[in-house]
């Protein structure tokens, strides 16, 4: 039997499901985050820090002013207070530690040549003795980044890599190294997985590859709450073959429930355990790559909101702005934010807010709100507001 839901049962499943609708703790600490790394499953790692880097954002989304020094101890501090690490997930990501045994699988497809561009590839086999040479080095010295080889920066560019940057590459996608921690321009620095994570996490039994991608896409589905295929496939880049076999059984097993959304053309499941709250309220600004939002389709299924990146866009042609944040209020994103912390004159810059058809005569005094919330925990003074339409 197939369950039938409105589009707004839809939407606040999804909110619910990825935390939103629950009011700020007042003091956000350590168990909080962790919680919420755990709902969400992953934080996607970006190193634009216009405003802030994009791993810090859905925390604040969901909990209000955290300190973001306990998300980097957590990421990068002594192996002990380890509770994160780095890997391929949805992008680069920072994941819990239990989801380590989960992509090995991936590790090993790595490992054997079996994914990754043609230059990564090349690595497990030809030029395996020039990764091998990498290794060795870092196993001698200790945690290094791509700049501390010879000629081991990047040439130009982010997308000129240098042949020492593809080997640190191949090694990490392969599981062989990890990062240790980031410095400077926050550049990785990379270490072998046992110096750096808890040896009870890497002693956990590895399951195999059809045990693994079902897992991850229950915990897609937990995240997501409602969501086609391709949406549980994508959380954490997983290929239809490495996927689909997962949905099914999880069908099977009734933990993923058939419903017809209105106005979908897609079939979609639903969690068994997804809430269908009657009402959301609460108000978030979300980073350009929050899972509520990254899959950019499902924005547009699930609220009728058009959103694009526009940082690689000449600024002449961009239609609202650099590094723009949706803002959503109770249960619609109703706005888009072009911001930047202007850390030198401690001010939060909205250089251009644009209010989307439709949105509440609210809108505006609640985003302020939200501004200066993110102002404060960004330690900056001020929030200065320009063009708005």
């Amino acid at each position: 039997m197939t369950t039938k839901l409105s589009l707004r049962e839809a939407r606040r499943v999804a909110l619910a499901a990825q935390g939103f609708g629950v009011r700020h703790p007042e003091r956000p600490g350590a168990a909080r985050l962790l919680a919420t790394l755990d709902r969400l499953g992953l934080f996607q790692i970006d190193s634009v820090n216009v405003l802030t880097r994009a791993h810090y954002l859905p925390a604040f989304s969901r909990l209000g002013g955290y300190d973001r020094t306990l998300l980097e101890r957590h990421a990068w501090g002594p192996k002990r207070q380890r509770r994160l690490f780095e890997y391929w997930a949805h992008e680069a990501s920072l994941l819990p530690l239990d989801l380590h045994p989960l992509l090995r699988w991936r590790m090993a497809r790595a490992e054997r040549g079996e994914i990754g561009y043609r230059a990564l590839r090349r690595f497990a086999t030809e030029q395996r003795p020039e990764a091998q040479a990498v290794l060795d080095r870092i196993i001698a010295e200790g945690p290094m980044a791509a700049a501390d080889f010879e000629q081991g920066s990047s040439k130009s560019g982010w997308w000129e890599w240098s042949h020492t940057k593809h080997a640190l590459e191949w090694l990490f996608w392969s599981g062989q190294i990890t990062t240790a921690t980031r410095r400077g321009s926050f550049a990785r620095l990379y270490d072998l997985p046992e110096r750096v994570l808890p040896k009870a996490v890497l002693e956990l039994p590895t399951p195999d590859a059809i045990s693994a991608q079902r897992a991850l896409i229950a915990r897609s589905a937990r995240a997501l709450g409602i969501a086609t295929a391709a949406e549980l496939r994508d959380y954490f880049r997983l290929k239809p073959d490495e996927a689909d076999h997962a949905i099914a059984a999880l069908i099977e097993a009734g933990i993923l429930v058939p419903v017809a959304v209105e106005g979908w053309s897609q079939k979609a499941w639903l969690h068994r355990d997804a809430r269908i709250p009657r009402r959301i309220r609460g108000a978030a600004l979300l980073a350009p790559f929050d899972p509520l939002v990254w899959e950019r389709g499902r924005a547009e299924r699930l609220f009728g909101f058009r959103y694009r990146i526009e940082i690689y866009v000449p600024q002449d042609k961009r239609a609202h702005g650099y590094y723009v944040l949706p803002f959503l209020m109770d249960e619609a994103l109703v706005a888009r934010v072009d911001l930047k912390a202007d850390r030198q004159a401690g001010v939060l810059r909205a250089n251009r807010v644009t209010l989307e058809p439709g949105a509440p005569a609210e809108t505006q005094e609640r985003l302020v709100i939200e501004l200066d919330r993110m102002a404060a925990w960004l330690g900056l003074d001020s929030v200065r507001i320009g063009n708005a339409g």
